[in-house]
């Protein structure tokens, strides 16, 4: 039997609403800090049933040169900015452009800039219309614009999986070098749609939560009184690498992806399913060969709604069991939709590099019905080996990874 390819995760990139990049993202996400606020200060938002929300901590726009921010959407920037960051703390590696590869995800994409320009048809006509329009509206805009920029001739992909997609790319980046077809790969997940439009139709399907007078409180996954998720903003990167690459250039690691499972429900177009996810983690650490045992830490998909966070709560004691340390951190970065898987694989990594597990904000009473270890008030500190990372988003898309420490 061949020896599978050893992926390490070489680099990091972040901008979140607790941070401009990774250091700060998770001094504040150990710290337990929130990054949810009061969108009452938009006029836009005076008028909507809910007025909360993450914004990214820092203006993607301000990292970049004015003429590049000009021609593309904001999920676009936060990815271009956390690519680089990601790359530069890599060490910006030496590799054949053929053989680096990029794969950024996003839920939605350019929808800012779609109904942006939209506005500016109907109100001004259109002469008016940005000659930009199309390729800041492109779902693929982020993972296209990250290739240009690094100069990446192996591939420029783009999974559009819902909540799932920043998983779904570092499990396609995995693939890939596994398979021989790329040394490094640059993969992640962005997503900027904090918008009149988005917010409303996720409050008619009551999917939201309508804390407008608490936003720090408004998110609190698995707590007993949970009532719905809060929309978030930003993005996160990781450079995957394979071992052998690494070790060649002497580079240091945050950790590995030690395998990933995707599986789809093919059943409701919004519900959680406890069975599809189940299979996800299970697929996941057969891939990685290792046991539920192995597992110490599991990085939650928990969005803070009611029926979603029973279904991973059953989906994780049955495929894992009770005994992880179990973190949620939408609790404090609200979800990021596309990037939102992305973002909780780094989160993962960081815990297992550091010992230190996020506490889940807001939890004050554990709903019944969860049976895990869940951390509260402050990071739990430990010694783990194996991390299991969640994302599960609308249209049945399950996608879970493994990471393990640094070797």
């Amino acid at each position: 039997m061949a020896t599978r390819t050893d992926v390490w995760v070489t680099g990091l990139g972040a901008t979140t609403p607790l941070g401009g990049d990774v250091p700060s993202t998770w001094a504040a996400m150990t710290a337990g800090d929130s990054g949810i606020s009061s969108l009452d200060g938009e006029s836009w938002a005076r008028q909507l049933p809910v007025r909360i929300g993450a914004r990214m901590r820092q203006d993607p726009a301000e990292s970049l040169k004015r003429t590049e921010a000009r021609r593309l959407d904001r999920c676009e920037q936060a990815a271009l900015v956390c690519a680089r960051e990601a790359w530069t703390d890599a060490g910006a590696p030496a590799v054949d452009p053929e053989r680096l590869a990029v794969v950024i995800g996003t839920g939605i994409g350019g929808v800012l800039s779609l109904l942006g320009q939209n506005r500016v048809l109907e109100e001004s006509g259109p002469r008016k219309v940005s000659p930009h329009t199309v390729p800041m509206l492109m779902a693929n805009g982020p993972a296209a614009w990250v290739s240009i920029d690094l100069g990446a001739k192996g591939g420029a992909h783009t999974p559009v999986s819902a909540c799932a997609s920043g998983a779904e790319a570092i499990a396609h980046g995995l693939d890939l070098i596994r398979a021989g077809r790329a040394d490094i790969v640059v993969a992640g997940g962005s997503e900027a749609s904090l918008h009149p439009l988005p917010l409303t139709a996720f409050a008619q399907m009551m999917a939201l939560s309508a804390a407008n007078d608490d936003p720090d409180g408004a998110s609190r996954p698995f707590d007993a009184a949970r009532n719905g998720f809060v929309l978030g903003e930003g993005a996160a990167v990781l450079v995957l690498e394979s071992a052998d690459h690494a070790r060649a250039r002497a580079a240091r690691a945050h950790g590995a992806v030690a395998g990933a499972g995707t599986t789809s429900s093919a059943g409701h177009i919004t519900a959680s399913d406890p069975d599809g996810q189940v299979r996800a983690i299970q697929k996941a650490l057969r891939d990685a060969e290792l046991t539920p045992g192995d597992i110490g830490h599991v990085h939650a998909h928990a969005t803070s709604t009611p029926q979603g966070d029973l279904a991973e709560a059953e989906a994780v004691a049955a495929a894992v069991g009770t005994h992880p340390v179990v973190t949620a951190t939408k609790s404090m970065t609200g979800h990021l939709l596309g990037a939102s898987g992305a973002l909780g694989a780094m989160a993962a990594v960081l815990a297992l590099r550091d010992g230190s597990v996020p506490p889940t904000r807001n939890l004050t009473r554990l709903d019944d019905r969860v049976p895990l270890d869940v951390v509260t008030g402050t990071a739990r500190s430990g010694c783990w080996d194996a991390a299991l990372a969640n994302s599960f988003g609308f249209g049945g898309h399950n996608v879970s990874l493994v990471l393990t420490s640094p070797r």
